[in-house]
């Protein structure tokens, strides 16, 4: 079987949305030779091994060149999540179960990591610390370090916890102030720089519109957490791969 057609075949699937038994196998493959549960099969596999992840930081690290580190940006992404599966809680915010990621971009708006999904009734912080520090270890492995960068992040981000730990790793946290913070002293260890948060936030709602052009990304489908991080790998690998002049 010539895996690059079953690429492709997944690629469609994450594109246009559509379910896996819908694939039009026939345009890439003869009659017989493979059926769509074959196409999932390998998708399975590859998310199983991680190879998704892997081919995302072998292609980072062969053009960082084309990064924009000057700042970056971190924000939530809730997705609505119609089969349930691993990683689902309900948000009343969506009126729906969800599952939620962190997405980290550069100053492009070109996503860079994906955090692991989480329920969706978690907020923004919940893990944290232990999330941020595994994105950081998928970008060292990349050979991409944030140290020194100004990270520009909403009000729900704005944790004595989370500005201790970007301290830790190096990193300018340049987040809002949240009203809804009871701690008074919330502010008082970090430098708020309100004009570079309102010249970057933006960049990161051109990330969720760049994913948000895989329909694949706007309703999750997959029930294991492993597949879904995977199709949100090839997401962001498809999305970088636009920028690299062949």
């Amino acid at each position: 079987m010539c895996l690059i057609k079953v690429v492709l075949l997944v690629l469609k699937r994450l594109k246009t949305g559509c379910q896996w038994r819908e694939l039009v196998v026939k345009e890439y493959f003869d009659e017989g030779e493979a059926c769509w549960q074959s196409i999932y099969y390998y998708f399975n596999k590859w998310s199983k091994d991680g190879s998704f992840k892997r081919v995302w930081i072998n292609l980072l690290q062969s053009n960082k060149n084309l990064i924009d580190l000057s700042t970056a940006q971190l924000d939530g992404s809730h997705t609505p999540a119609k089969r349930g599966g691993g990683s689902v809680g309900y948000q009343g915010r969506k009126s729906c179960k969800t599952s939620n990621s962190l997405i980290l971009s550069d100053n492009n708006g070109l996503p860079l990591c994906v955090g692991e999904p989480q329920n969706g009734e978690h907020n923004d912080l919940f893990d944290i610390n232990r999330i941020f520090k595994q994105m950081l270890e998928l970008l060292e492995s990349a050979e991409v370090s944030l140290e020194g960068v100004f990270l520009n992040a909403d009000p729900g981000f704005d944790s004595e916890g989370f500005k201790k730990e970007c301290r830790g790793e190096g990193i300018e946290l340049n987040v809002k102030a949240n009203q809804r913070n009871t701690k008074k002293d919330t502010m008082e260890y970090t430098y708020f720089d309100e004009r570079l948060y309102k010249e970057n936030r933006y960049k990161v709602e051109q990330s969720n519109a760049w994913m948000d052009a895989f329909k694949g990304t706007i309703i999750r489908y997959e029930k294991l957490t492993r597949n879904w991080w995977s199709m949100l790998w090839l997401c962001i690998t498809a999305i970088f791969m636009r920028k690299i002049k062949v």
